[in-house]
């Protein structure tokens, strides 16, 4: 990759990861990712904002050498994990002028995970500043999206907010700037439902704090910069309400059938009485992609077999999920077959203990689905579009 100018004075240094497909040993990256890093130089002073993940410091000082950076007055570490804060020991080595501005917490973390002597740090409290000359940097702190330290970085004069994590993606592509909106869309909404869902009530506060400040550029930590900010903050302020759609997601899996001939009897019926469904194979389907289908919905139903008395493994994870990520779901409802008996659906309830939601009556078939099972699921889709009804999301 190269550096690239984002304004006058203000350059992209970063790298783009093109291969990773995993995160955190977790988090499917259908798309790569990138590690965005931002000089932004003043008459007086230099500032780095964020580094690199440290499997990318080359490319980092490759893109300070092209972009005639020869020396770094501070370091802006915004979030201690080490895909921003990674390269700071090698930076430090390398700028031995350069100290790490940071707040407290983000402090003691660093310190817990990277070898950076306290002598190099300069903490800064929320609402401080940091002049440059001529430009002047304002540090928020942003707790929770998605750790306890997290803050954003204001650059006034220029009307440009670097986010960190917060309004991010993972989305791996050549330039730094937003040009492709739908697609950016779509990787923002998977981010937001794999990383910052279950703190959708300090995220509201956040943006709260955010909206009477004057923003021209975002300029976030993954993903790409947005010279339209109504463009994701947008799209935050619905993804983090409290409101749902009329959307019914099924995570299912079905070891011989019969789990699967009731999730198509289902959907047939959700469809028929106007509700949008979205079945998820758990055998093809990621988790990223479940939780995006889950950002919105009004009803959960999982669907599994019983495998020695419990829900089937890949179903159990489904529901883990559901329950640390809190989405703002309303109702949900359990569907599956057994053979000879079990407690797959006290399983599965006490799995969902975070979630807040109606459970509507479960629909269980011993072997295979006989019309009396039919029925109950057509039931079942009565109800939860009912239920929609009465939420107001479906007419």
């Amino acid at each position: 990759m190269a550096a690239m100018q984002i304004k006058e004075g203000i350059v992209w240094v970063g790298a783009i990861d093109w291969d990773r497909r995993l995160f955190d040993e977790l988090i499917p990256l259908p798309d790569g990712t990138s590690y965005n890093s931002y000089i932004v130089r003043g008459a007086d002073k230099t500032a780095l904002i964020d580094t690199v993940d440290p499997t990318k410091t080359g490319e980092l000082l490759d893109n300070l050498q092209e972009a005639g950076v020869t020396r770094i007055d501070f370091i802006v570490s915004q979030h201690a994990e080490q895909d921003h804060s990674g390269s700071i020991p090698e930076m430090l080595e390398i700028f031995p002028e350069a100290v790490v501005v940071t707040n407290d917490k983000c402090q003691a973390m660093l310190r817990d995970l990277l070898p950076i002597p306290e002598s190099r740090f300069r903490v800064v409290a929320d609402g401080e500043t940091l002049d440059l000359g001529g430009r002047t940097l304002e540090f928020i702190l942003m707790p929770w999206v998605h750790w306890p330290e997290t803050m954003v970085t204001y650059l006034r004069e220029d009307r440009v907010l670097f986010s960190c994590d917060f309004l991010g993606a993972h989305l791996a592509q050549c330039r730094p700037v937003l040009c492709d909106e739908c697609r950016t869309l779509e990787a923002a909404k998977r981010y937001f439902a794999e990383i910052m869902m279950p703190f959708r009530p300090l995220i509201r506060k956040h943006l709260e704090k955010l909206q009477g400040m004057a923003i021209d550029t975002i300029a976030p930590s993954h993903g790409v910069v947005y010279p339209r900010p109504a463009f994701i903050f947008d799209a935050y302020r619905d993804w983090a309400a409290e409101a749902t759609k009329n959307v019914a997601v099924i995570p299912f899996v079905s070891m011989h059938g019969s789990t699967r001939e009731m999730v198509e009897h289902l959907t047939g019926a959700l469809i028929r009485q106007g509700v949008c469904v979205v079945p998820c194979n758990l055998v093809q389907t990621d988790i990223g992609e479940l939780a995006k289908e889950l950002v919105d919905a009004s009803t959960v139903v999982l669907a599994t077999p019983t495998v020695l008395g419990g829900a089937h493994p890949a179903a159990a994870y489904a529901a883990f999920l559901v329950n640390a990520l809190r989405p703002k779901l309303k109702f949900a409802a359990i569907i599956g077959s057994f053979g000879w008996g079990g407690r797959m659906v006290e399983s599965l309830v006490a799995s969902l203990g975070n979630v807040k939601v109606e459970l509507l009556e479960p629909v269980l078939a011993k072997g295979a689905p006989a019309e009396k099972d039919f029925q109950a699921l057509d039931n079942l889709a009565a109800a939860i579009a009912a239920k929609h009804r009465g939420l107001g999301v479906l007419s």
